[in-house]
């Protein structure tokens, strides 16, 4: 079939890797460069985590958002402006984690499709020319005390639940692992079955690329429509032009909820605005992928620098950056490594903001559409993106070609929302 894939993300550029393996004629449709800074997949954190098995809500989470309101450089902030339009995906977002139950739910899920996240993206990436950007390093997840460790026990539990394999660091070993890390923190979980992207934007082109190579067709445009007949669909139009088609993917990241809606699901999609800053050449760094558990955010070696990101800003897709959030990441690199120096040059830091897409319950969609089957599901992967890309390009290939799906969709189907 000739099959056009809307949006060259992650999720986008796995997909059409994996319908090209699949014997598919594919078209790309994308209005930028892939792999540029106008992509999530750009400025990701770069983590392939088996762990990132949670959504972003747990029980008790609506106690603290009075307090997230009332900082509005706190971990996760909503622009006043912007309440009115984002509380339907907010009050879903906070019952979505309201129990542990319903977290253990959403993990059974996200479990499958993060799973051997580092090895299926070396395949990937070894297959496109690109092997030394994808890391088997592990990660580690540092806390300020075993208490502190033990007072989110219960979310390490469901994440063993899944088979994530974690083990103790004490504090002679931590110092050991990272001599160049504040003595604030003295305990540490290593998960040695995480990985990184030392370059996610370079990775993305280079998957790109190699689709190409395959015979894939890029298209710089915007998907404005679908021309649908008796069910079927007939073609992708983009600026006026109707690009014939048997099957379209969805994977536009946070500009797909329209595409979703006109394809007969009202998805309930947001984005998070997520930061990062990248300090270059820095004189000390982590030798291994980190979170700091009262920071939530990751700090990642990469090929340009050191990469710190995170931070959840609900402000739409129209709202400026606000380039304090970046400031704050600045901050608490520099109370993580004391080694930084204070005042960084302003040319060695590179800030940049972008937009997660996000589904309220922490599960993306992927699936047949309920208008028209030949339209497929491919968002909303929140901050588990780039980690469940390889997986998720897998699944769409599975649908399209009829065959049964690598690990179950049901969990992600987009009528849920309906």
């Amino acid at each position: 079939m000739h099959v056009v894939v809307i949006g060259a993300g992650i999720a986008g550029a796995v997909s059409a890797v994996e319908l090209l393996r699949d014997g598919h004629q594919v078209t790309i449709l994308e209005p930028g460069e892939p792999g540029g800074e106008q992509a999530a997949s750009y400025g990701n954190g770069g983590w392939l985590s088996p762990s990132s098995v949670l959504p972003v809500s747990s029980p008790g989470l609506w106690k603290k958002v009075p307090g997230y309101l009332a900082d509005p450089l706190g971990p996760l902030t909503i622009r006043w402006s912007y309440l009115v339009k984002a509380l339907p995906w907010l009050t879903r977002m906070l019952t979505s984690g309201w129990t542990w139950g319903r977290v253990r739910k959403t993990s059974l899920g996200l479990g499958p499709l993060v799973a051997g996240a580092p090895e299926l993206h070396l395949k990937l990436a070894t297959e496109a020319g690109v092997p030394e950007l994808i890391k088997r390093t592990g990660q580690l997840y540092v806390f300020p005390t075993r208490r502190d460790y033990e007072d989110s026990k219960t979310s390490w539990d469901i994440r063993r639940e899944r088979g994530v394999k974690t083990i103790e660091v004490d504090e002679n070993e931590l110092r050991q692992r990272e001599p160049n890390l504040d003595r604030r923190y003295t305990f540490a979980l290593y998960c040695d079955d995480g990985g990184h992207c030392s370059n996610p934007g370079a990775y993305v082109a280079a998957l790109v690329r190699h689709a190409e190579s395959l015979g894939a067709k890029r298209v710089a445009g915007t998907a404005e429509r679908f021309e649908i007949a008796g069910g079927r669909l007939k073609g992708v139009v983009s600026a006026g032009k109707l690009i014939a088609c048997d099957a379209a993917v969805i994977a536009a990241g946070a500009h797909s909820r329209d595409l979703a809606h006109q394809a007969g699901d009202r998805v309930v999609l947001e984005t998070e605005r997520g930061y990062h800053a990248v300090i270059e050449s820095p004189e000390v760094q982590p030798r291994t992928p980190i979170m700091p558990s009262d920071g939530k955010m990751v700090h990642t070696p990469m090929e340009a620098g050191l990469r710190i990101a995170g931070q959840v800003e609900i402000a739409g897709l129209e709202a400026a950056p606000n380039w304090k959030r970046a400031e704050v990441l600045l901050d608490h690199a520099r109370r993580t490594w004391p080694g930084l120096p204070k005042d960084l040059p302003p040319e060695r830091v590179k800030v940049w903001m972008g937009h997660r897409p996000s589904t309220p319950d922490g599960l993306p969609c992927i699936g047949r559409a309920s208008a028209c089957r030949d339209v497929v599901h491919a968002y909303g992967h929140g901050h588990i993106g780039l980690a469940s890309g390889a997986m998720t390009g897998r699944l769409v290939a599975d649908i399209i070609s009829g065959k049964q799906p690598t690990i179950p969709l049901e969990p992600f189907d987009p009528a849920r929302f309906n």
